[in-house]
């Protein structure tokens, strides 16, 4: 195989800073170029060549000791696409590292959270100066005990590049904990166990796992979900007898169906161990007593297509959120212990047209409920005897609340979190009987420079091109002048239904008090008014979620808040597909984007069930072997879309080992864009080599990542203090 072209072999030393019009010049710094090997991919008498199919490389070269000559040369690319990134911002470093310690001096170093009580025991996480990863720790009885330490990560976290500590799970006995850890960031987790009262790491290692498990009441019984090695599905349920060896476990379920995952859990009441089958459209449940772990499961309602439901157990019934008889917002049901079937479902609260029911949890005497009207959460709480039914208030114009961890069953307080895009989070525990509330933990901004009074934020509705209303959420410094001259970073994600809400952030302070807006955008695919808004922008729907995000920006720019020379988008993994289409489709709007970890690659990943996470998606984005969905991808597929016209700058990271979108398709999608692209702007590819989708894992590696992407946007500001 030839090598790959390299005309950045001999880096200039001379940094092009930003010029007055805002654009990043490289002409005296030469960019990687990426060999050509055509691949041709037909698929329904459609042709297309991918120039740089050769970049994809299996687990098995990439984990093997030594290098064949395509892994190295992928290497070489990735690595040189790095050096070419450090030569660009060399004279940044500086500045990276005081935004850096800007963002860090923001934080409480030596922080923890609230306790939350579970079965005798309180639970705490803190962090320590100076340390990156968290503290595990309890106390019996009450806070005043003794604190027992279940986990140090900072220990454990030693020699290892990447670090994730997940599936902490106590024994009913309180005696054990079940623990998992990934080394890797491809999120394959080893569960082990922990004797709490010993120290004691025991012998019992499960590989290949989510990292979640349930103990039955035995203490001694642990099921846990397999995944299939290649495609990383969850696919499997095994039972784990403690003090056997894990090629002993026994196999409970296997989900057959490759478009579903599958999980394991327990039930508030602790009475039942639940496996939940799960995709896009439907949804289904087996429950064993928790009492029986070699009982048989028994099945809640027999999965059918459009059927989605979760369960709760309270006393002799389930509840039941369901979307069963049309109820597009979902609604809440319950069914008798021993007659769960749906025919025996009837409504507790009904299906409301213009309210998402978005959760709920149960308590001895009362039902709280979690809902979104007009793209606001919403908490409702209902005593079972019907005395009461009544919400919280929250007074801000847009702000984000949501139930936290409430394990205990026979309590009257509910705790809360409550933020805006100027309040910090706050942990609120609410007396449910009396209606007291107290404040447990109000976030510190530390710094000294920090006054909830210096931000201002509201909601903008945007009309859409069809006439729909599109909530633009902003939030900017009181003193920020606000003109055609505004830098403005505009940020959505739209797809999964996933609702990103309006919060608060410690590190977006260096770029509002550095004359920065932040906007973002509610478009369509997330379920901010409810589930049509998240169906309206799916499958061959899809196309609305980007022109959604074009009609903000235009409206940005036609109404002054900024001009195309000032305004910048972002968006990560779904979210950096939106990236890669409103650049193809507009990208004269735009002076800088960023797209991290970006799903770009859409027809070749959907048509690749071999791919973690394909299968499961065809309800999401469509099955492209079906020539109506195929034709719609690739309408709308960044990397297929990729022409000869003038492109944003534009800084694209992602991560080696990523499970959720493979590192070969920003790195692909970069050298089309570098071999078609006709202006001089800049545009670069950061690969972390050791990480995945979501990053560093430590929690100061984090910040660095956060402030090397704030660095490219004040860089192309020419907002770099010296």
């Amino acid at each position: 195989m030839k090598k790959i072209l390299l005309s950045a072999s001999v880096f200039s030393l001379i940094f092009a800073s930003a010029c007055k019009d805002k654009k990043m010049k490289d002409t005296m710094i030469k960019a990687p170029v990426a060999e050509k090997q055509p691949t041709k991919l037909e698929k329904h008498g459609d042709v297309r060549t991918d120039n740089y199919f050769w970049m994809r490389l299996s687990d098995e070269q990439k984990n093997a000791e030594q290098k064949d000559e395509q892994t190295q040369k992928v290497y070489d690319y990735l690595n040189a696409e790095n050096a070419y990134y450090d030569e660009i911002t060399k004279d940044t470093k500086n500045f990276q590292e005081s935004l850096f310690q800007e963002m860090k001096g923001r934080i409480k170093e030596d922080d923890e959270s609230v306790p939350y009580k579970k079965n005798g025991y309180f639970y705490i996480t803190r962090y320590e100066k100076g340390q990156q990863y968290p503290i595990y720790s309890r106390k019996k009885g009450n806070l005043e005990a003794a604190e027992e330490v279940i986990f140090n990560v900072n220990d454990e976290a030693k020699g290892h590049d990447y670090f994730q500590l997940g599936g902490l799970n106590v024994t009913p006995d309180n005696k054990l904990a079940a623990f998992a850890v990934d080394t890797v960031s491809r999120r394959q987790y080893t569960i082990q166990v922990k004797n709490l009262e010993t120290g004691e790491i025991l012998s019992d290692k499960i590989d290949n796992t989510t990292g979640g498990s349930v103990w039955a009441n035995d203490n001694k019984t642990l099921f846990y979900t397999k995944k299939d090695p290649v495609t990383l599905r969850s696919s499997q349920i095994y039972k784990h007898t403690l003090g056997t060896d894990a090629s002993e476990d026994v196999l409970v379920f296997e989900e057959k169906d490759d478009t579903f995952g599958t999980f394991v859990t327990k039930t508030k009441s602790r009475k039942y161990i639940v496996i939940g089958s799960y995709n896009t459209v439907s949804s289904e449940y087996q429950v064993l007593e928790a009492d029986n772990p070699d009982g048989t499961f028994r099945i809640i309602q027999p999965r059918e297509r459009n059927l989605e439901y979760d369960i709760a157990h309270y006393g002799d019934h389930f509840y039941i959120k369901t979307n069963k008889d049309g109820a597009q917002n979902f609604k809440l049901m319950k069914t008798p212990e021993d007659k769960t079937t749906k025919e025996n479902w009837v409504d507790v609260i009904p299906h409301r047209e213009d309210t998402l029911f978005e959760d709920f949890s149960i308590f001895k005497d009362y039902l709280v409920l979690e809902e979104r009207n007009e793209g606001l959460n919403k908490i409702r709480i209902k005593r079972w005897d019907g005395a009461e039914d009544y919400y919280l208030p929250f007074d801000e114009e847009t702000y984000s609340a949501g139930v936290y961890s409430n394990p205990e069953f026979d309590t009257d307080i509910i705790r809360y979190s409550y933020n805006s895009m100027t309040t910090p989070s706050s942990v609120i525990d609410f007396n449910m009987k009396d209606k007291s509330k107290e404040v447990k933990k109000e976030q510190e901004v530390l710094g000294g420079k920090f006054d909830k009074a210096n931000y201002v934020s509201k909601r903008i509705w945007v009309p859409a091109r069809d006439g729909k209303k599109i909530a633009l959420s902003i939030v900017h410094h009181k003193d920020t002048k606000i003109d055609k001259n505004t830098p403005i970073l505009q940020y959505a994600y739209g797809s999964y239904g996933y609702t990103i809400s309006d919060g608060f952030s410690t590190t977006r302070l260096s770029l509002l008090d550095r004359g920065f807006i932040f906007a973002l955008a509610h478009i369509r695919g997330s379920q901010y008014l409810g589930r049509e808004w998240y169906e309206d922008g799916k499958m061959l729907n899809k196309m609305n979620t980007f022109t959604d995000f074009i009609d903000c920006s235009k409206y940005l720019i036609d109404n002054g808040y900024t001009s195309p020379e000032h305004l910048y988008a972002m968006g990560g993994s779904a979210g950096g597909l939106l990236m890669g289409a409103v650049i193809n489709m507009n990208p004269e709007l735009y002076n800088g984007i960023i797209a991290a970890v970006p799903f770009v690659d859409v027809i070749s990943t959907m048509l690749d069930d071999s791919i973690p996470l394909t299968t499961g998606e065809y309800d999401e984005w469509g099955n492209p072997n079906n020539k109506e969905y195929y034709d719609y991808m690739k309408s709308y597929s960044p990397y297929d879309q990729v022409v000869a016209k003038n492109y944003p700058n534009m800084l694209v990271t992602t991560g080696l080992h990523d499970s959720q979108v493979q590192y070969w398709e920003p790195a692909k999608w970069v050298a089309k864009l570098r071999e078609l692209k006709t202006d001089d702007n800049i545009l670069m590819l950061h690969t972390n080599m050791e990480a995945g989708h979501g990053g560093a894992s430590g929690r100061f590696d984090a910040l660095k990542e956060t402030a090397e992407e704030y660095t490219f946007l004040l860089m192309l500001e020419d907002k770099l203090e010296k």
